[in-house]
């Protein structure tokens, strides 16, 4: 049986061959620090609407114009922990939603979750998402932040398969895994960063 530092040792080496950025943390304010420091150094995504240098309607510009704060979507959080998150991000100029993420398709900065497993095997963070505002979290944010808990790290998806049974028989289901920043080389064989989810992949490992 592999030690918890064996499994979050190959944890890491798998994580980092498929580009995540991995960093430990001794506790959830140091996650609000980074993710906070993050979003500050980051460039705001932006809505790049086409026309928009054109004369255009109110609405019309309405929509060029519609980005111009950075967000933060974190979902699912506990709510003291969301409270502090959503305090700190306002005080820095940030805004922080957990709901309405449709609303914000075009312009997430950063996605802050926390995962439910690691798979050592793989690299893989593994989250339950019944709700859908958790799940767009992960995919449409430019950057996705997720806490991991070193003792939640697991050698394989057969050590999670209890649980995995367990979450499946509840409605709605839906557990993702992730794996590295979002990629493809659909055009042309071209590995290309970011088109189908976040460029960036941040895991902050808990010391638990």
């Amino acid at each position: 049986m592999p030690s918890k530092e064996d499994l979050y040792g190959k944890f890491v080496e798998k994580a980092k061959l498929v580009s995540a950025i991995i960093t430990e943390i001794s506790s959830e304010d140091d996650a609000l620090d980074y993710l906070l420091d993050l979003c500050d150094k980051k460039e705001a995504c932006q809505l790049l609407a086409s026309g928009c240098e054109l004369d255009l309607s109110k609405k019309a510009e309405d929509l060029c114009d519609g980005k111009q704060k950075k967000v933060i979507a974190a979902p699912g959080l506990k709510k003291e922990l969301y409270s502090k998150l959503e305090t700190r991000a306002t005080k820095a100029g940030f805004d922080c939603i957990d709901s309405g993420m449709r609303d914000h398709l075009a312009g997430v900065d950063i996605g802050f979750t926390i995962a439910d497993y690691g798979i050592a095997d793989t690299g893989t963070l593994m989250l339950d998402c019944p709700s859908e505002e958790l799940r767009l979290a992960t995919m449409v944010s430019e950057f996705h932040v997720c806490i991991l808990s070193k003792s939640k790290i697991r050698a394989n998806t057969y050590a999670v398969e209890k649980m995995m049974l367990t979450r499946m028989n509840k409605k709605p289901n839906y557990l993702a895994y992730i794996t590295g920043a979002s990629r493809t080389a659909d055009i042309e064989r071209v590995l290309t960063m970011g088109v189908h989810g976040p460029l960036e992949l941040h895991i902050l490992v808990l010391e638990d």
